[in-house]
């Protein structure tokens, strides 16, 4: 099967070289076409590598996808708009476009590939955390997941893709009912945006701090009391959804196997393949400053948060602390851009039946 990767950072290198070494031919769309040889490296936690070979490396879409089956996107969410404009004049019946992860209102940026013939799908979370060591050579992925779930808005191509996946990975794929249960599943969107909110809350031009702390490596109380309180909040969304199987958007309580702001702290702040990783900072000469052109801000809070906020509105559901910490983004950043649900017709709890399906 030919497939193509939209990406080539740290997810795209990695999802590249796992496909190229399973024996599929490989196309990655990059910016940076020069920096591959064709050849990629795929090293885990414990040394062992394994590589492929790929057809082909291009800053030309066209060409990229041309006679591809499957389009693997690993862009931030608020590049998927205007790739999806981009992506229309190439599109045939039954193309498959997988966005990784599938959060962030993928099924809105696509709508009109999907119109054209396209089958969306999402991955709810990564497969592992990955970091580009070389770039368009070598990527380190650690923390592999034991099994990955895959929803798509046609949910028939759920259950194929997720048995290609399976076969790729090497680890279970399970096809979720829904995509909703992609588009509300508490990952970036809360984990993020929680902690960024706590870390820099005290924020205000012309303030400067001493040090950039580890993002998860220095998680406090403070962080893991606003997740918990605003996972429950999602939660609660969700129980409004009656008609609707979101058994698979877990309370990150169950996810992270921690019901107590101690436990989750504890919890975050050992994960291995996390714990180094630093805060989204701009050092300058009087110190250290939150990088608000980071995606860690400019994708978890207007294509993440907003969206649970905004079904929050429809389904009736107050969600203080979400829509709190969305105050506060946009106070501190004048960032007042948001990927509207009314913009697609959902206002409603009826609205969202009418594009998630009921029962299905």
């Amino acid at each position: 099967m030919q497939i193509c990767v939209i990406g080539a950072g740290n997810i795209g290198t990695q999802f590249a070289g796992v496909f190229a070494a399973k024996g599929y031919r490989v196309n990655v769309f990059t910016s940076k076409p020069q920096l591959f040889n064709g050849r990629i490296e795929v090293v885990n936690e414990y040394g062992n590598v394994i590589a492929g070979n790929i057809d082909k490396a291009t800053d030309d879409l066209e060409e990229a996808v041309k006679g591809c089956k499957m389009i693997f996107v690993t862009y931030p969410a608020f590049k998927l708009r205007q790739l999806s404009n981009d992506l229309l004049p190439y599109i045939e019946s039954g193309m498959q476009i997988c966005v990784v992860p599938g959060t962030g209102g993928a099924e809105f940026a696509f709508d009109k590939c999907i119109k054209a013939g396209a089958k969306l799908m999402g991955l709810q979370r990564v497969p592992s955390v990955a970091r580009l060591e070389e770039y368009g050579r070598r990527v380190r992925a650690e923390g592999m997941r034991s099994e990955l779930h895959l929803a798509s808005v046609d949910p028939g191509t759920a259950k194929e893709a997720s048995k290609v996946m399976a076969e790729v990975w090497g680890i279970k794929c399970t096809p979720l009912p829904n995509y909703l249960n992609v588009t509300l599943t508490p990952s970036n969107p809360i984990l993020h945006t929680t902690r960024l909110r706590t870390l820099f809350e005290d924020y205000s031009e012309g303030k400067f701090y001493e040090k950039n702390p580890l993002f998860y490596g220095e998680w406090s109380d403070r962080s893991s009391e606003l997740l918990i309180a605003c996972d429950d909040e999602l939660q609660q969304i969700c129980s409004k959804l009656t008609d609707l199987d979101l058994s698979y958007v877990r309370s990150l309580k169950l996810h992270y196997e921690s019901d107590t702001v101690e436990a989750m702290t504890k919890k975050i702040s050992s994960i291995s393949s996390l714990h180094n990783l630093r805060s989204p900072m701009i050092e300058t000469e009087n110190g250290w400053i939150p990088d608000f052109k980071s995606r860690y801000f400019t994708a978890d809070f207007p294509f993440g948060l907003a969206l649970i906020e905004q079904f929050a509105d429809a389904v009736g559901v107050k969600a203080k602390n979400v829509r709190e910490t969305m105050k506060w983004y946009r106070a501190v950043t004048n960032d007042g851009s948001v990927l509207l649900l009314s913009d697609y017709g959902i206002r409603t709890i009826d609205d969202i039946y009418s594009l998630y399906g009921t029962n299905v």
